[in-house]
């Protein structure tokens, strides 16, 4: 089992566009309206075992003032911007996809920022801790900008998005935390990075894969009756990552070394597609099927994205110092 978990999470390349279709051809063939009451479980399972490898105790460690200040300014003034307007340019007659847009834009980073920075072999301390930090701010940030920006044309209840991002951010949280500090107090720090750590991930994948196998199924009928809606959504999409990875690198060639440009980047550019997802479509009911379908084809660019900007970081930043030495 824990083979086939860790090849998903290795693999989402492939294992997301899988669950798309999986979920697609569900939703085809029976009525999936009784997965809804799957939303809220598939969204602990993804929140959870993130949490638990997150220490919240990187929130307090000093430096890298500046590169922090950066990415939170391109995340919370300048993605917004982004989402709203390219969800007016796109969207300008449906509520719902400006919603998803938005959603996506509010809520930066996730696990993977701090993968794909070590692949790219960025700062990964830098990274984690923007991490942390996209993920508190965002979630107290989300729901006063939608009702701000959005407000007028879409129905947004502040305090029940609140309380959806209380139950599937901040219980997992305070669980996660004290599963972790069990966990060492137990059996030790060594211990628990070797063994138990990298068995948290793959469980948080198998929930993102249900929660888009879900949104898929709930989507089917309409995109299966109307399939040209997917190349408007996905042109959305591709134009919100490509001036995000494009802004971002610029901003960190221009200002920061090699390892802090690139963790600039994952830590702007990654979005948290799952909580994303999760409110869309725990908040919003039936209606947030359709932001719910624009959050899950952005899995598919966000991972394409990240993946292809990993082979050309060496062309952007130059090489890692040590090949840099060796060469």
């Amino acid at each position: 089992m824990w083979q086939a978990l860790n090849w998903l999470q290795k693999n989402l390349v492939w294992s997301i566009p899988l669950a798309m279709l999986a979920g697609l051809g569900f939703g085809r063939v029976t009525d999936p309206s009784f997965l809804r009451g799957a939303i809220l479980p598939l969204t602990f399972l993804m929140v959870y075992p993130m949490m638990v490898t997150m220490n919240v105790r990187d929130l307090l460690k000093p430096g890298n003032g500046r590169l922090h200040g950066v990415a939170q300014g391109i995340n919370f003034i300048l993605m917004p911007a982004i989402g709203y307007v390219v969800g007016l340019l796109c969207f300008a007659d449906q509520p719902m996809m400006r919603l998803a847009l938005l959603l996506t834009a509010l809520l930066p980073t996730s696990g993977m920022t701090i993968s794909w920075t070590g692949f790219a072999k960025g700062n990964v301390p830098a990274a984690v801790k923007m991490t942390v930090v996209g993920l508190m701010a965002g979630s107290l940030l989300a729901p006063v900008y939608l009702k701000v920006l959005l407000g007028t044309v879409v129905g947004i209840p502040v305090l029940q998005v609140f309380a959806q991002i209380g139950l599937i951010v901040f219980l997992p949280l305070a669980l996660g935390t004290w599963t972790r500090s069990w966990l060492i107090g137990k059996h030790g720090e060594p211990v628990f990075s070797q063994r138990f750590k990298p068995r948290f991930p793959p469980l948080s994948t198998l929930g993102v894969l249900g929660i888009v196998f879900v949104s898929m199924a709930l989507k089917a009928q309409d995109i299966l009756a109307n399939p040209t809606q997917v190349p408007g959504l996905l042109l959305s999409l591709v134009l919100v990552y490509a001036i995000n990875f494009a802004v971002s690198t610029v901003v960190g060639k221009a200002l920061f070394p090699r390892g802090d440009a690139i963790a600039l980047v994952y830590g702007t550019v990654m979005r948290n597609l799952s909580i994303a997802l999760a409110i869309a479509m725990g908040v919003f009911g039936a209606q947030g099927a359709d932001a719910g379908l624009l959050i899950a084809l952005a899995y598919i660019v966000q991972v394409q994205a990240a993946a292809w900007y990993v082979k050309l970081t060496d062309r952007l930043f130059g090489p890692p110092p040590a090949v840099a030495k060796a060469a």
